[in-house]
C-alpha cells in the first residue's frame, strides 16, 4: 500500500471516452469488414454443404467458449479487479496480479484444451446432436474440432493481454488484433483450401494459426508497458480469488446471448441441411454493428466506470452509462431497421457466389430479419452489463441471465416447429429484449442510471431520422432489382449506393432535427 502512485488514478491517454470509442470502432470496423471478406471466401469454397456445417460447428465450439469465457466472464471479472488495483495499489502489486492471473489461466486453459481434444466426438455430439445420425459428418466435425480447439487457449490469453491494455488506456491494439484471424482464414481459404481435397481441414488449420498469431502480436505491447512478468501459479493470490468469485456466476450473466446462440446450433443440427450455415451467415451480418459499436462502447466504459465506482464517484458512473446509452441508440435503431429491410440484398452481395445457391440467400436473409428485430436489445445488453460488473455485482446479471436463457429455450421449442431456423433467430431476439429490459430496470431502480436532460431531444431526433431512413430504403427496394440475378460488381455498386444514401439521409435529417455535439458529449 505504501507504494501507491498518483498516476494510477489517471488515464494513460488524454483521450475522451468518445474519441476512445471512435478509435476502437474504426479498428473494429476494419476487422469486421475483413471478417465479411473471410465469410464470403468460406461460403465460396465450402457453400452450405454437410462438410461446411461440420466446419462451422468445429469453429463455433471454441468461439462459443471464447465469447463465454475469454471475452465474457473473464473480461468482465478481470478488468474491474485490475482497475481497482491500479487505483488503490502500486505498480508492483499490479505486476504481481498479472503474473498470478496469467500463470493460473494458462494452466486451466491447457487442461481444458487437452480434455476437449481427447473428448472431441462427445463434445461435437453435445453441441450438434443432430449429427449423430450421420457418422461421416460427426467424425469429420470431431477431427476438425481437434484442430480448432487450441484456438481457445491462444485467444483466451490474448483476451488477458487485451484486458491489461484496455485497463491502461491502450484500446487500439486489442481492437486491431482480430484482423489477424480474418487474414489467416482468408489466406487459408483462398490460397490453400480451394485446391485441397478436404478444404474444411485446411481452413481449420487457419483457425489454429490465427489464435497463435493474435497472441504473439500483443506481447510486445505488454512488454512496452512493463507488464509482462514471468507467469506464476497464483490461485491463492487475493486478486485471483476475487476474479474467480466474479467469473463463475458471470458465465451465466453477461454471456447469455452466446448460450442462446449455442442452443440455436443444437436445434438447427436437427433441421434440414444448411440450417446451421444459414444461421451462421445471418449471425455474421447482425454481429457487424454489434461488434463495431456496442462492443467498442462497452470496452471503453468498463474501465472508466470501474474507476468511478472504486473512487466513490456515483454521479460520474451514471453519466458515463447515460452517455453510452445515448450514443448506442443513435446507432442501434437505424442499424436494426437497415438490416431488416436490406437483409436479402446484403446477404446476396456479400455471400452469393461459388457454392452458395439462391435458396441459401433467401433462407439466410429470413433469419437475418429475425435477428435484426433483437439487434437493439443485444447492443443494449453489451452496454448495460458493464454497469453491474464495474461494481462487481454478480448476482443480479446472473439472475437476469437465467431468466432470459430459460425464456429463450421455451421460445425455441415453440417457434422452431412452425418457423424452422427463422424461429430460432426470432427466439434469440425476443429473449434479448427481456434480458435488456431487466438489466436496465435494475440499474434505474438503484439510480446507477439517471436520465440526463438530453433524452427528450434525442428521442425526437431518433424518430425523425429513422422514419426518413425507412422511407429512403423503401423507395430503393421498390425499384424491383433482382439481387441474385446481378453480376458481382453490379450488386456491390447498387448495395453501396443504397447504404451510402441511407446513411446520408439519416445523418442529414438527424442534424436538421437538432443533433448537436452536446448530445455526444460525456
Amino acid at each position: 500500500m505504501s507504494k501507491k502512485k498518483s498516476v494510477s488514478n489517471k488515464e494513460p491517454k488524454s483521450l475522451s471516452l468518445l474519441r476512445s470509442g471512435v478509435l476502437v470502432s474504426i479498428c473494429t470496423f476494419l476487422s469486421r469488414i475483413l471478417g465479411l471478406v473471410r465469410d464470403a471466401a468460406l461460403a465460396f469454397v465450402l457453400g452450405a454443404s454437410g462438410s461446411a456445417d461440420a466446419f462451422y460447428v468445429a469453429f463455433k465450439i471454441p468461439n462459443f467458449f471464447r465469447r463465454l469465457f475469454a471475452e465474457g466472464a473473464f473480461a468482465q471479472a478481470f478488468v474491474p479487479v485490475l482497475s481497482d488495483y491500479r487505483v488503490k495499489e502500486g505498480k508492483d502489486e499490479v505486476r504481481a496480479l498479472v503474473a498470478a492471473v496469467s500463470g493460473s489461466l494458462a494452466l486451466v486453459l491447457l487442461c481444458v484444451t487437452v480434455l476437449f481434444m481427447v473428448c472431441a466426438p462427445w463434445v461435437v455430439y453435445i453441441f450438434a446432436p443432430g449429427f449423430a445420425g450421420d457418422d461421416g459428418q460427426l467424425s469429420l466435425a470431431s477431427d476438425l474440432l481437434v484442430i480448432t480447439f487450441p484456438y481457445l487457449l491462444f485467444i483466451s490469453l490474448t483476451a488477458l493481454a487485451g484486458g491489461i491494455l484496455n485497463a491502461h488506456g491502450e484500446y487500439a491494439v486489442p481492437a486491431i488484433t482480430p484482423i489477424f484471424l480474418n487474414i489467416s482464414l482468408i489466406v487459408a481459404t483462398m490460397f490453400f483450401a480451394r485446391s485441397a481435397a478436404q478444404a474444411e481441414t485446411v481452413v481449420a488449420w487457419g483457425v489454429f494459426f490465427a489464435g497463435l498469431i493474435q497472441l504473439m502480436f500483443q506481447i510486445p505491447f505488454l512488454a512496452r508497458l512493463k507488464l509482462l512478468p514471468m507467469p506464476t501459479l497464483g490461485f491463492g493470490h487475493p486478486g485471483v480469488k476475487r476474479i474467480l468469485l466474479l467469473m463463475v456466476p458471470a458465465l451465466f450473466g453477461v454471456s447469455v446471448s452466446q448460450i442462446n446462440l449455442l442452443l440455436d446450433t443444437v436445434l438447427a443440427s436437427f433441421l434440414q441441411t444448411g440450417s446451421i450455415t444459414w444461421l451462421y451467415l445471418s449471425d455474421r451480418l447482425y454481429e457487424l454493428p454489434l461488434g463495431i459499436f456496442a462492443i467498442a462502447i462497452s470496452t471503453v466504459i468498463l474501465p472508466s466506470m470501474s474507476r468511478s465506482f472504486a473512487g466513490g464517484e456515483s454521479s460520474k458512473f451514471s453519466d458515463t452509462l447515460d452517455w453510452a446509452l445515448r450514443i448506442l441508440l443513435l446507432i442501434a435503431i437505424p442499424s436494426s431497421l437497415a438490416l431488416f429491410m436490406l437483409a436479402e440484398p446484403l446477404i446476396a452481395t456479400i455471400f452469393y457466389r461459388g457454392e452458395l445457391t439462391v435458396n441459401d440467400v433467401q433462407m439466410a436473409a429470413q433469419s437475418l430479419q429475425a435477428y435484426s428485430l433483437g439487434l437493439v436489445f443485444m447492443m443494449l445488453i453489451k452496454v448495460l452489463a458493464p454497469g453491474y460488473y464495474a461494481r462487481q455485482d454478480i448476482r443480479t446479471p446472473v439472475r437476469i441471465g437465467i431468466i432470459a436463457m430459460v425464456s429463450n429455450m421455451v421460445l425455441n421449442l415453440i417457434l422452431v416447429g412452425p418457423l424452422g431456423h427463422v424461429g430460432l433467430a426470432l427466439a434469440t431476439s425476443l429473449s434479448a429484449g427481456l434480458n435488456a429490459f431487466l438489466l436496465w430496470r435494475g440499474l434505474y431502480k438503484q439510480q446507477f442510471h439517471v436520465f440526463s436532460a438530453q433524452w427528450g431531444r434525442l428521442l425526437r431526433i431518433l424518430v425523425s431520422a429513422t422514419m426518413a431512413l425507412g422511407a429512403c430504403l423503401y423507395l430503393f427496394l421498390q425499384q424491383g432489382w433482382q439481387w441474385t440475378q446481378m453480376d458481382d460488381w453490379t450488386r456491390v455498386g447498387c448495395t453501396l449506393m443504397v447504404v451510402v444514401c441511407g446513411v446520408l439521409v439519416y445523418v442529414l435529417v438527424a442534424v436538421a432535427a437538432g443533433l448537436r455535439p452536446s448530445i455526444l458529449k460525456h
